[in-house]
């Protein structure tokens, strides 16, 4: 069903012509609109960028049906939860500030500071969290919609929508004194017709790592993009980035080596003996060694389905895949920084009611210590959970909920005997976005494909 919102005694849907002039009366003033998904709705606050936006209010996502395009889990869902409010501060719904445990730039003979040992401190300070490039990337792609899966995204998640909706979700993110939109880099989709145009434009967004200042000796960006082959050579290992066929990342061998037995089942999971193969994403921080050839500082990487949705192992990918062949529609929560996942539910079902459905998965292969996690999660639970032990038969999902969003009764505020509560026609108008995320209502109207030819 299409998003509703009530505006100034109006009912408006998402596609509705005249939401943009509604929405432009009250721009300025301290009404907002309210989403309809929930009986009494959930207030959203107004956006301007080519046209107007309704956008979920932070911390309100929890508060919108479950099949809501706004909808949230609480952030106690996911490894969201620890870095919220220290390492992920919201200071306005367009203003977020990121404090990460990396630099952002190397100084010339400036060692990392170490900590001194007294008898007698004149202060002790309480450790602060800082994100690291992990949570970094685990941040993008949840701003970015790409742990929430809806039917109609089937097939439309190509490198330029990737592209465009990870770079979105980097605008009016701050970071040590810059934004992360500047420092981020991911891969325009590749067309060989193209490649000349694509290549000037990767040259522009990455020269500011040509041009230091005078204190440091090398800045740096972050790159994501999906590692395609990794090669060595007398200068170290070469990884290839997918739809940059032109430009590969060096890393030390030593380095390589070290992230070899790291991520050793993520990069063995792309051999498994499965009929879609999952990809592995690479969030690598760069400088410029020398001229144009980019030099690899820190790496993390992240396994997904050949949807690009997140997995934290091998043993989630029947489930996921079993979910999409059924077209349902659920979230997968992220890991952050978190020690571990399995505190956490695997999936939060979308479609089976008002509420998420929490789904955990079971691995006999999970050590002692994940296991005893897992059981503690699942006991917690505020809802009935649905468990799978994937030494068994997957059991058989909850059903759709038998009443979607929107079917309460809306009360809207009072107002005065002149004013009227009514149903807007049916119209079709621009697109309204409700957050970063790419939802199903985006998706609909996503209609790159799937890799060009020529797509390296």
């Amino acid at each position: 069903m299409e998003t509703r919102y009530f505006v100034r005694g109006r009912v408006f849907t998402a596609g509705d012509g005249q939401l943009q002039a509604a929405l432009a009366r009250i721009y300025e003033s301290s009404e907002r609109p309210r989403c309809l998904c929930v009986q009494g709705g959930v207030e959203m606050y107004i956006a301007r960028h080519a046209e107007f936006v309704i956008k979920r209010m932070p911390g309100t996502g929890h508060q919108h049906h479950a099949t809501c395009p706004s909808f949230e889990p609480e952030a106690s869902e996911s490894g969201l939860g620890e870095l919220l409010g220290e390492a992920i501060v919201e200071h306005a719904p367009e203003q977020v500030e990121i404090r990460t445990a990396f630099p952002l730039a190397r100084v010339a003979g400036k060692p990392m500071p170490k900590g001194e040992t007294v008898d007698d401190p004149v202060v002790v300070n309480a450790p602060r969290k800082r994100m690291s490039l992990r949570a970094v990337l685990h941040f993008l792609y949840d701003r970015a919609g790409f742990n929430r899966w809806y039917p109609a995204m089937e097939g439309r998640r190509s490198q330029a929508v990737i592209q465009r909706y990870l770079t979105a979700a980097a605008k009016g993110v701050t970071l040590k004194g810059g934004t992360l939109e500047e420092r981020l880099y991911v891969p325009e989709q590749f067309r060989s017709a193209e490649a000349d145009e694509i290549g000037q434009r990767r040259r522009r967004k990455l020269a500011m790592l040509m041009s230091p200042e005078s204190d440091v000796s090398f800045k740096m960006a972050i790159v994501v993009g999906q590692l395609n082959g990794v090669e060595a050579t007398a200068y170290g290992q070469r990884l290839a980035i997918k739809h940059m066929p032109d430009v590969p990342l060096y890393i030390d061998t030593k380095a390589w080596e070290k992230a070899e037995r790291g991520y050793k089942a993520i990069l063995q999971a792309v051999d498994a003996d499965v009929e879609r193969k999952p990809r592995i994403v690479l969030a690598a921080l760069i400088y410029a060694k020398r001229e144009h050839l980019y030099q690899i500082d820190s790496l993390t990487m992240m396994l997904v389905t050949d949807q690009w949705i997140p997995l934290d192992g091998l043993y989630e990918l029947p489930l996921i895949e079993a979910l999409q062949q059924q077209g349902r529609s659920f979230f997968k929560p992220l890991k952050f920084d978190a020690k571990t996942a399995a505190g956490f539910p695997n999936v939060l079902l979308l479609d089976a009611g008002a509420h998420p459905v929490p789904m955990h998965v079971v691995s006999p292969f999970a050590d002692v210590k994940d296991r005893a996690v897992k059981d503690k999660a699942i006991k917690a639970s505020a809802h009935r959970p649905w468990i799978w032990e994937t030494d068994k038969p997957l059991p058989e999902f909850p059903p759709r909920g038998m009443f979607g969003r929107n079917s309460a009764r809306f009360d809207p505020p009072r107002r005065s005997s002149q004013e009227s509560v009514a149903e807007a026609p049916d119209g079709r108008g621009s697109t309204v976005i409700h957050s970063n995320a790419a939802t199903a209502d985006e998706a609909s109207v996503a209609t790159e494909g799937g890799d060009q030819e020529g797509a390296c």
